[in-house]
């Protein structure tokens, strides 16, 4: 109903028209800012943002904000996380839940998001904002103020919150939300706490709140001085290594990557996020780097005197813990359009989007080059490293196979463009180290938060972004236990994903760990309480995860060997009916080739067992190799 220059709406009908509108851009390329909202209702939600879905749904004119029934908040907030990485940024997908416990099951959801550095749209029922009946159903009180719910945990872990106590206050929240949203170098978990009746609650609005509204997303160019800073310190460099970062894929740069590196003649290495910038047999792609790198690109970073990271955060997985740049007057220079992250390790700063940094620095860089012995080096090493996969994927390990043997078979199986997706437990390291990446988008680990229970969810959304694209989730069964259920959401939208369920028992990753601060894989069994010992050393449980996706209506294949796993994922890439599950068991106690690198796990001072006072000494030479990297960038 409009009058005038106003219509008349609920604020859950006002944030779907609101979403439906807008647009993102870059490059003069539009896009749907938001593709989608999945949801799971209950009173903090059904009358507002509920019905206002359902209203689009039956009298929208033209596409809307599509509704997805999820089965776990939390992993609806992984689906969108998918989603947003498989579109470099440029668009993302909004979830609303119901106040109390749906809500704060979004929390870690929302600081994968934000630590990933990718755009999440959260809609959190709250409180009642008049307060008739307080407390109502799932009311977190909280003695020392009457304006904080349990949606409060949201702050530290969102880049932009606001509670909407009135309807007028809606327009100015959107806006920022929005913007936060498309900002490169803010981007992460948005979260706009809805009181439950105001979302019911009717206004006049603005009609050209509901206009088509399009965010241009900014390429920062460098700063002339800093480029030139950048330069001096490349030029002076006998041994430089780039490290790419997931900033290379989102800017899409990596052609621009490519040309600098043959150009200029500079190894790169690459991070979980950036991993796929450089396909595996590129002459200078020297694969992963750090604690699960390759032994080449670590090799090669151990004599780098100049690291160039691009997009990158250094996280303690990528330095080794600060282990891995061992040259004594390493310098690094930093391109990344967040200012943060650009100055890490007293680094010199390149404030700025990575495509347009990568052109500019190849052209100021003009005719400077590597010498030719340093490049056949980082050939050699590569070369030498892919040896070492080839030998992992072909182990032949009995009775059960390794899971580098599993990896194998599934890069194999797969087609350069589709997309392998994992999270947590020790898979992610091995692929990290071992996937033969062709393709920028044909890798999608999570392990900014390496969170368990995002893999199914994750390559949902990854699915839901690029449907063309085969995607195979890759999860282990401790992840699989925790959250699985996003298979339902696949089935009931006939959505293929190729799960490929490794089953080792127990939680392989933690337990190899576990070795190596001495606590003797402690707790990281799937087994039965001796009656004898009193101890979970019994025989293995009966749990069948396969029957378990079986009944979820997904299609089951199992496989006893190597060679019937290969036939099941030759048979599951015919499929056609939705989700598929190839279930392995695998032997945990196999580990993947050594990275040669470190990664820094406290181990305890003082213990009586002999496991962990030797695991004590090791990690206390170990710790030597330590630096800070505070050297300030000066000038060359």
């Amino acid at each position: 109903m409009t009058a005038g220059t106003t219509v008349r709406l609920t604020v859950g009908q006002a944030v779907v028209r609101f979403l439906a509108a807008q647009r993102s851009e870059r490059d003069g390329t539009e896009h749907r800012l938001f593709a989608g909202c999945s949801g799971i209702f209950g009173h903090g939600n059904v009358a507002g943002i509920g019905q206002a879905l359902l209203e689009a749904e039956l009298l929208g004119d033209g596409p809307g904000l599509r509704y997805y029934q999820a089965r776990n908040e939390q992993a609806m907030v992984h689906t969108a996380v998918g989603f947003a990485r498989m579109r470099n940024r440029l668009s993302a997908w909004a979830c609303t839940s119901s106040i109390g416990p749906g809500a704060t099951n979004m929390v870690t959801g929302a600081a994968l998001a934000t630590i990933s550095r990718l755009p999440v749209l959260l809609l959190p029922g709250d409180m009642f904002a008049t307060r008739p009946a307080s407390p109502v159903l799932q009311e977190l009180e909280y003695p020392g103020a009457l304006d904080v719910s349990v949606n409060d945990v949201f702050r530290p872990v969102s880049v932009f919150f606001d509670r909407i106590w009135r309807p007028e206050q809606l327009p100015s929240a959107l806006l920022a939300a929005t913007r936060v949203l498309t900002d490169p170098a803010q981007t992460g978990a948005v979260t706009l706490a809805l009181p439950a009746d105001v979302q019911a609650e009717a206004w006049d609005w603005p009609v050209e709140l509901f206009a088509e509204r399009v965010w241009h997303i900014p390429r920062p160019v460098p700063e002339t001085v800093a480029l030139i800073r950048a330069v001096q310190f490349i030029r002076a460099a006998s041994r430089p290594l780039i490290v790419a970062g997931g900033g290379v894929i989102y800017s899409e740069a990596c052609e621009e990557l490519r040309f600098l590196a043959e150009h200029a003649g500079i190894p790169v290495a690459e991070t979980q996020a950036g991993k796929g910038s450089l396909p595996y047999d590129h002459p200078l792609a020297l694969g992963a780097i750090g604690s699960t790198g390759t032994a080449a690109a670590n090799q090669m970073a151990r004599q780098a005197d100049v690291v160039i990271g691009i997009g990158t955060r250094y996280s303690d997985f990528t330095t080794a813990s600060r282990t891995v740049f061992g040259h004594p007057k390493v310098r690094f220079v930093n391109i990344n359009v967040a200012a943060p992250d650009a100055v890490k390790l007293a680094g010199c700063p390149l404030v700025a989007d990575a495509q347009v940094a990568l052109r500019d620095l190849e052209r100021a860089l003009g005719s400077w080059s590597t010498s030719d012995a340093y490049r056949a080096e980082a050939r050699q090493l590569a070369a030498a490293w892919d040896d070492v996969v080839g030998r992992s994927y072909a182990l032949g390990h009995q009775p059960l196979p390794a899971a580098s043997e599993v990896i194998g078979a599934v890069n194999e199986a797969a087609e350069p463009t589709d997309v392998v997706v994992c999270a947590a437990g020790s898979m992610p390291g091995d692929l990290h180290k071992l996937w033969r990446a062709r393709d920028p988008k044909g890798y999608h680990v999570e392990y900014g938060y390496s969170c368990m229970g995002y893999e199914i969810a994750g390559g949902l959304g990854a699915k839901l972004a690029d449907p063309d694209r085969e995607v195979f989730v890759m999860v282990g069964d401790g992840s699989y236990l925790m959250m699985a259920a996003e298979l339902v959401t696949a089935v009931q939208e006939h959505i293929k994903l190729i799960v490929v369920l490794v089953d080792n028992h127990g939680f392989a990753s933690i337990g190899a760990l576990s070795e190596t601060v001495g606590a003797q894989r402690f707790g990281t069994s799937y087994r039965y309480r001796d009656p004898a010992s009193g101890r979970l050393d019994g025989d293995v449980l009966p749990v069948d995860l396969a029957a378990n996706a079986q009944s979820l209506g997904v299609r089951v294949l199992r496989a006893a060997t190597m060679t019937e796993f290969a036939d099941a994922l030759a048979e599951a890439r015919r499929w056609t009916g939705g989700p598929v599950l190839v279930h392995i068991e695998t032997d945990p106690t196999v580990r993947s080739p050594d990275s040669q690198a470190w990664w820094d796990v406290p181990v305890a001072e003082v213990s009586e067992l002999d496991s962990t006072r030797r695991a004590r000494a090791e990690y206390e030479t170990a710790k030597t190799a330590q630096r800070p990297y505070l050297a300030p960038p000066e000038s060359l």
